[in-house]
């Protein structure tokens, strides 16, 4: 069985960073992308960031670019997230997820999430 464990959230200011990590266990990933969403109070779910597993392609939502980091290290299973220049709009539970195949941002096509990890930002 699958298992996807996050970590790293927190409360930092504005402008701060944090880097979360999902820790992966239960199979061996090979031709799957991983990626990372989050969903705020009263929102719906949103991705990202993404990330294949063989070859390190990434994608990221336009909100992020520029201030957040994927990546991934095979040899520990683990997926990380470097979120740099933080905002108050940042503020959200984080999930990572992992689905075979390639990178959607569609996050009913992914097969596998993760419990959480809250991200607050402070004004």
């Amino acid at each position: 069985q699958v298992q996807l464990v996050e970590s790293g959230g927190g409360l930092v200011q504005a402008g701060g960073s944090l880097r979360l990590s999902c820790t992966a266990s239960g199979r061996t990933f090979s031709d799957d992308a991983m990626g990372w969403f989050r969903q705020a109070p009263g929102k719906a779910r949103e991705f990202v960031a993404a990330i294949t597993w063989i070859g390190g392609r990434t994608y990221y939502a336009d909100s992020v670019k520029g201030r957040f980091t994927i990546s991934r290290v095979n040899a520990k299973n683990t997926l990380y997230l470097q979120m740099n220049s933080l905002k108050p709009e940042d503020t959200a539970v984080y999930y990572c997820a992992a689905r075979t195949g390639i990178i959607v941002v569609d996050s009913t096509r992914y097969d596998y999430w993760g419990q959480g990890t809250q991200v607050t930002v402070s004004s």
